[in-house]
């Protein structure tokens, strides 16, 4: 007998709803952020489908449970903290800095002209040089940026996508000058560039020549560095754009596919490319759904790697996934609340099963963080580790009837944006078409009104506000280095052998106009020191740009 069919639930529930009605009326509906209702409670009943085939044990398919057999009892998640400002010397340092302080991998932020692929001292790079990252123009750069850091030791996370190549080829060419070869590199280049036409806007290539990139790095990773993760598809910049946890989970997995299949038309192997594929979501405020949808991404790509593409190989099911708690809801106002939506964020999170995790510093919403409050952001880690117990046991909240019900929710809705995305002809039609984007835009809008109409409360912007705003202690970036850096390059270009660079440069576009993997000329243009702009606008001169 179902539960919600018996006498005594019935009794139950005649009693709560005569309990409600003698409270005032309530006008707000209960539901995620995604907009699934939240029922009053949950029972057997919302448990479907069998254990074995919907939930398995961690470590075995569909691995909605994880996809260790130990999970964080046998290691846990990597601790990033995301970094990178000014100057190459500089950010070195504070990664020095965060290493000493027990942080775990490395995760390189790089400023927007070298996200672009133009030097620093490139006019449409003026304003912006090291701003929201570190500003990276050759190799001499990436040298001193991992000076004293050894890269056998250490994994290493690079958000860059556009010209994502070029600066995996600096990373591979410092290793070897370290004597470390490629096959023992460890880490992660995000190099998703469909979410950059859907999201975030760093793009540099059509989608054409820039699927080709990908598909290039891809293969050249799997024959020499087989332990790098190619690329890391993210739901974050689409959930920091105004998505929901749905669309960001089906638009992401969608775009994994579109990856999958280029890697396929190119004719690799899906076992030889498949096993390096990472993912990258946003960890949100609403912590049973967050929980829900990082369960229900597990599931549905094992599924669709087994029996849509027929992988063979275990390790081609397993979706593993780094975690960014939300910048979007961090507040200027009353930075301190912060430190708590962090700690929340960042423990749904664990409770998911993340492999990576980094958390924001409290301050980030007004300016790039402090030593202090990068430090209190990465001891918010080692406290979920060390002190909460939640790492002691597998997927805690697994068999809880409502996440239960969330994850199939997720699952079910995510799948209805997959097949209406694949009827436009897959993710790359889709951002053609502005499908996605148009869908980011009207879930933002609906979220902002909300909280303009105190429908959704953000403690300290439209509720529990404070008439004065204490002044918080900012971190400074010293812009002097700008001329610094336009200085180091002048000088680079004068002392390097420059037949040698325009060589390789013409080397580079004779093949990008063929159908040559591009890695190794890359590379070659690289261990030369040509520069990032040279790169990219020898590529530019063959693909053109992207007019989005």
């Amino acid at each position: 007998m179902k539960t919600k069919e018996t006498s005594y639930f019935k009794q139950w529930q005649e009693k709560t709803e005569n309990e409600t009605a003698k409270r005032p009326e309530r006008s707000e509906r209960f539901e995620t952020s995604s907009a699934i209702p939240v029922d009053r409670v949950y029972t057997p009943d919302e448990l479907t489908g069998s254990y074995e085939t919907e939930l398995g044990l961690p470590g075995e398919f569909p691995y909605t449970r994880g996809i260790r057999r130990t999970m964080y009892r046998g290691r846990h998640w990597t601790m990033r903290q995301y970094a990178g400002f000014g100057s190459a010397k500089e950010t070195n340092r504070r990664f020095r800095y965060l290493l000493e302080q027990g942080q775990t991998g490395l995760s390189v932020a790089f400023d927007l002209p070298t996200q672009i692929g133009y030097d620093s001292d490139d006019a449409m790079a003026l304003g912006e040089v090291g701003k929201v990252g570190v500003a990276i123009d050759s190799l001499e750069d990436m040298e001193q940026l991992l000076e004293g850091i050894s890269l056998d030791k250490v994994s290493t996370s690079m958000t860059i996508n556009a010209p994502a190549a070029v600066l995996l080829a600096m990373y591979m060419v410092v290793a070897e000058k370290q004597g470390v070869p490629a096959g023992k590199i460890q880490g992660t280049i995000q190099n998703d560039i469909l979410k950059e036409y859907i999201a975030r806007g760093t793009y540099i290539f059509p989608p054409k020549p820039s699927m080709r990139l990908i598909t290039d790095i891809f293969s050249y990773c799997a024959e020499h560095a087989p332990k790098f993760n190619t690329i890391s598809i993210s739901g974050y910049h689409i959930r920091e754009a105004g998505s929901n946890a749905v669309q960001e989970l089906a638009f992401t997995i969608a775009n994994a596919k579109a990856y999958v299949d280029a890697a396929l038309e190119s004719g690799l192997d899906v076992d030889t490319f498949a096993p390096r594929l990472a993912f990258f979501f946003n960890g949100h405020n609403h912590f049973f759904e967050e929980v829900a949808k990082f369960r229900a991404a597990r599931r549905m790509w094992a599924k669709i790697m087994k029996e849509e593409y027929g992988a063979k190989n275990e390790k081609s099911w397993q979706l593993r996934f780094h975690t960014q708690v939300a910048g979007s809801t961090l507040t200027a106002q009353q930075p301190d609340n912060n430190i708590v939506r962090v700690a929340l964020q960042a423990l749904a999170a664990v409770m998911g099963g993340t492999q990576s995790l980094h958390t924001n510093a409290k301050d980030e919403a007004l300016a790039l963080p402090t030593e202090d409050s990068a430090r209190i952001a990465l001891r918010t880690q080692q406290i979920i580790a060390s002190e909460t117990g939640v790492a002691d046991t597998i997927d805690p909240l697994g068999g809880s009837f409502y996440v239960e019900s969330l994850t199939d929710e997720m699952e079910k809705r995510a799948q209805e944006y997959i097949k209406e995305i694949e009827n436009r002809g897959g993710a790359v039609a889709a951002v053609d078409q502005q499908y996605m984007q148009r869908e980011i835009r009207r879930t933002a809008y609906e979220t902002q009104k909300k909280i303009e109409n105190e429908q959704e409360i953000v403690v300290g912007v439209n509720k529990y506000q404070l008439d004065e705003e204490p002044e918080p202690e900012l971190l400074e970036v010293d812009e002097s280095f700008v001329s610094d850096q336009h200085n180091r390059l002048n000088e680079l270009r004068e002392t390097r052998d420059n037949t040698k660079v325009k060589k390789a440069l013409e080397e580079l576009k004779f093949h990008a106009e063929g159908s040559a993997n591009l890695m190794p000329y890359i590379k070659e243009a690289v261990r030369e020191y040509a520069t990032v702009g040279e790169i990219c606008n020898t590529l530019r001169e063959v693909f053109g740009e992207y007019q989005g």
